[in-house]
Parts: C-alpha cells; structure tokens; sequence
C-alpha cells in the first residue's frame, strides 16, 4: 500500500478545505498533525471514523495534535458532510488525487467480487518537524480517535 515509513519526512499536503480555504502544513505551525485518509463522504465507514475524531476531537487538540481528512470529494461534498455531521477539522477536497498518490494511499481495492482503483483507509500522524511518527493501517473506524490517543503512549 504505502511507500512511506515511519521515519520518513511527510510529502507535503496542498488542497483546499470544505470552506475552499488553503491547507498546507503551515496551518498547524507547532502542532504534531493526524493526516487521515478515508475513501468517501457520508459512507458507514469514513461517517464513522470522521464521528469518532470529532468526538475525540478536544483530547486529540489536549495531546497537542491537529486533525486534517483526506479524500477525493469536492469542496461541496466535503461541506455538506461537514454540516451535516458538526466535523471541527478541515477536510481536504484531493479531487486531483495528488495528495493520496504522494502517500500512496491510491491503490487497486477489492470489495464484493469487483476489483477498482481508490483510497485505503490509513492514518499518519506527522510530527511538528513535519516527519511521520506513526502510520496506522489497520483502522477502527468507530474508536479512530482513541487508536489514535493510545498509539501516542
């Protein structure tokens, strides 16, 4: 899946959020970041985990992490589903697929018999010297936070 160790500097993040704003790392200046990567808006599994880091949301900003999603949706998906499910952080609208590829999170995918390109569910957590720290691969979708929370120690 991923080419990308723990060790290695992060590939910079470039996009716009669900507001059409800027995202680089230079938003979280100070900030370790969790970088995580779901396959689509308003679906069972990315709803969930994107609940999951808003619940956990103030004890993930307590431990000194920023929070940014990554998907292919556009700005107005990502706005809808924002709205809709009251998401703190900004969502990157990767409609050109340049940050999944630099992470190497797009890739061939299996589900039902059928064989399709798109996005494996993983989480980086990327410290404030902007190297990954962690790289998650196996996601709870519906305690992402608290993973995240207890893989920090």
């Amino acid at each position: 899946m991923t080419h990308l160790n723990v060790g290695d500097k992060a590939p910079a993040i470039s996009g716009l959020d669900q507001f059409g704003q800027s995202v680089t790392f230079d938003r979280f200046a100070g900030q370790s970041i969790v970088l995580y990567f779901y396959p689509k808006d308003d679906t069972p599994g990315c709803t969930a985990e994107a609940c999951s880091l808003r619940d956990g949301y103030q004890d993930l900003l307590d431990s000194g992490f920023a929070v940014v999603g990554v998907s292919p949706d556009s700005v107005a998906k990502h706005g809808k589903f924002v709205e809709k499910f009251d998401l703190p952080f900004p969502l990157i609208a990767d409609v050109d697929k340049a940050v999944v590829k630099a992470y190497g999170v797009w890739g061939l995918k299996k589900f039902m018999g059928r064989e399709f390109e798109g996005v494996h569910r993983l989480t980086f957590v990327i410290d404030v010297n902007r190297c990954i720290s962690r790289i998650i691969t196996k996601v709870n979708t519906k305690e992402s936070a608290a993973q995240i929370l207890e893989s920090a120690g």
